[in-house]
Formats: structure tokens, C-alpha cells, sequence
């Protein structure tokens, strides 16, 4: 039996990566779900947290796969390696998490 496959990805920018170029960004990521097989939710939003924990991420992405599968054929997906050539000028850091959903 398989379980739904979340794929919770966090995105600290450069200081100097300009703010069109993170809505740019922004658009591109949440494209994704048109453009590759095996996704079947994508969910994003920026941080408001008042707690001050956030190390610097401020965007955080959530993509539900159907599967393991899915998610293995989304990282090589040429939709999701010109994503991160359209990324990495901006990027500072990204801290990403995959958990199967129990439960």
C-alpha cells in the first residue's frame, strides 16, 4: 500500500536577489504541479511567524506526491531542473524535509 509523500521545502534568498525575481520564483514553483506527473497537491506561503525561529526562511513550499515513485521522478523532471537553474542566483540556503503521512 502506498501513502501520500510530502515534500516540505524552505527557501532563505540572497539579500541582494531582487523582489520580481523572487515572485518570478515563486510562480515558477507552484507551476510545478501542471508540469509533472505524481503531484497531487502544492501549497506555499511566507513566513509569519512572531516566534523569531525561522532562521532566515522565509518561503516555505509543501508538495503532496502520491507516492514515493512520484517524488523520485519529480527531482530529475526537466521541469524541476530548470526550476532550480531559474533558483540558485537567488538562493542562500534551502533546508527540505520528505515524510510519508501517517496516520
Amino acid at each position: 500500500m502506498s501513502a501520500d509523500l510530502r515534500h516540505v521545502v524552505l527557501f532563505a534568498f540572497r539579500d541582494d536577489a531582487p523582489d520580481d525575481r523572487i515572485r518570478t520564483i515563486e510562480a515558477a514553483f507552484a507551476a510545478l504541479k501542471d508540469q509533472i506527473p505524481g503531484i497531487v497537491d502544492l501549497e506555499w506561503g511566507t513566513n509569519e511567524s512572531p516566534e523569531g525561529l525561522d532562521q532566515g526562511f522565509t518561503h516555505c513550499f509543501v508538495v503532496t506526491f502520491q507516492d514515493a515513485a512520484a517524488r523520485d521522478g519529480y527531482l530529475p523532471h526537466p521541469a524541476h531542473v530548470a526550476f532550480g537553474a531559474l533558483l540558485q542566483p537567488c538562493l542562500d540556503r534551502v533546508l527540505v524535509v520528505d515524510y510519508l503521512v501517517r496516520d
